[in-house]
């Protein structure tokens, strides 16, 4: 897929705005979750109410926000964006996220976050990439939000295997007291950002040191939520 400064990622049509970087055709047609739970973001009968596995068994955040499932055009996106050498794309990934946010907010639907946090890379994996993808996201959300973030405040103290593949209790081993906090959440809202959650295992490893660390609340803010 290549594009040009001021053409749509998705469809390669000029854009009016090219900050943008997606269309508002293509951004329309984004197959948005609907009637998924607030706290898992899977699909729920209510979709408004917690459902039974949240019920049964809550997840330590308060909210799970998401665009939409992992799957094109945005999967296409977001893989190019890691395993291509494409760091432009981080502010129209967070413009994807601010916006479907945003409309959340205003219809009420959670509240804004006293401060964001980035699940980190390993600084080995950083290096072998050239840039950590959800740091550069983050620093975008945090300016246009206005919320503090500060790079270094939640790290990665372990390099771990990657995630893909392997299995939801190999994942929960692979990532037992993989981070650590380098500041004080204390009595504060935190928003927890990765690009994509699939069983939630990071962002529940992430949200329990939190959580131990006597924050109020953790929302957990994804561009894809696997289904």
């Amino acid at each position: 897929m290549l594009t040009m400064v001021g053409y749509c990622w998705l469809c390669q049509q000029h854009l009016y705005f090219a900050h943008h970087g997606i269309c508002d055709i293509c951004h329309h047609h984004l197959q948005r979750l609907q009637h998924v739970c607030p706290r898992c973001a899977l699909p729920s009968v209510s979709g408004n109410l917690p459902c039974g596995r949240c019920i049964k068994n809550p997840p330590v955040w308060q909210y799970l926000i998401a665009i939409t499932d992992y799957t094109p055009p945005l999967s296409q996106l977001i893989q190019r964006y890691k395993y291509h050498n494409t760091p432009q794309l981080a502010p129209v990934l967070a413009r994807l996220f601010l916006l479907h946010w945003l409309q959340g907010y205003r219809e009420g639907r959670w509240h804004k976050p006293d401060r964001i946090l980035g699940i980190p890379l390993h600084r080995r994996k950083r290096w072998q990439r050239g840039f950590d993808h959800i740091d550069l996201i983050t620093r975008y959300l945090s300016h246009w939000l206005q919320c503090p973030y500060q790079p270094d405040f939640l790290q990665r103290s372990r390099a771990t295997l990657t995630q893909r593949g392997l299995s939801a209790a190999q994942r929960r081993i692979n990532l037992k007291q993989a981070f650590q906090l380098q500041g004080d959440v204390a009595n504060q809202h935190v928003a927890i950002f990765d690009d994509v959650i699939t069983t939630g295992t990071t962002l529940h490893e992430a949200s329990q040191l939190m959580i131990r660390a006597g924050v109020r609340s953790v929302q957990a803010w994804a561009i894809c939520r696997t289904l």
